[in-house]
């Protein structure tokens, strides 16, 4: 996982206004399908957010141990807040090992290139053999036809824009962020990026066995925006 930015904070603020509550039951369910008749007694949830992921494959599944970390502070105060066993932490710091470790909603498409062959390595590293290791990446697609551009949001207390284009294979947004503060508003802005890879980048530099590769078209348009994998290590 990258080293912690306040761009994370600021996401984590505003990520209610990102439409991302919505579509994340149909992105969800994916996991759940393949979760269900899978016997496991351990979870790790890497870039956990609010928690919303883990409480509701906790309530559906009963697992024995579940856990989250994220980079975010306030991502990972949320995700307490839910009753939930969460910390600030990168992954490749923890001692434990897990039977599943997920990344869910385009987590690794946040690590660049360099971040993600780290990564996978330290997933490898906490997964038990036979362990699963379920994710979700942008589609090139995805990346030219939903993210692009400008997009606006506010409610009473916030108000948002978002800035965003795709170049060579990278997804920059300028988020800028209004606050209300008393009868004032303070103003935030972070740049977040992103970066497409492969389903066969990340076969690679995993070393893990790809045993599901399926296409979600989350905002149906003509071609999936996303892609759900499960990795084994063997």
């Amino acid at each position: 996982m990258p080293k912690r930015s306040d761009s994370l904070d600021l996401y984590a603020k505003v990520e209610d206004l990102l439409g991302v509550k919505e579509a994340a039951p149909r992105l969800y369910a994916h996991y759940l399908l393949f979760l269900n008749p899978i016997a496991f007694d351990t979870l790790l949830d890497v870039g956990c957010g609010s928690g919303d992921f883990l409480l509701q494959m906790q309530k559906a599944l009963e697992i024995p141990q579940v856990k989250g970390i994220d980079l975010s502070p306030l991502m990972v105060s949320k995700t307490r807040e839910q009753g939930l066993d969460a910390e600030v932490i990168d992954l490749c710091d923890l001692e434990d090992t897990y039977d599943v470790i997920t990344a869910v909603f385009d987590m690794l498409n946040y690590l660049d290139p360099e971040q993600l062959k780290r990564f996978l390595a330290c997933v490898t590293n906490h997964l038990n053999e036979g362990g699963y290791f379920l994710c979700d990446i942008n589609t090139l697609y995805g990346f030219e036809n939903v993210a692009v551009g400008s997009y606006i949001v506010d409610d009473e207390e916030r108000f948002l824009t978002v800035d965003s284009d795709f170049e060579e294979g990278e997804y920059i947004s300028e988020f800028t962020l209004f606050e209300k503060e008393g009868t004032c508003y303070a103003k935030s802005k972070e740049t977040i990026r992103q970066y497409y890879h492969s389903v066969k980048d990340i076969v690679q530099q995993s070393g893990l066995a790809l045993l599901v590769n399926n296409e979600v078209d989350l905002y149906k348009l003509e071609e999936g925006d996303k892609r759900f994998l499960v990795l084994q290590k063997m």
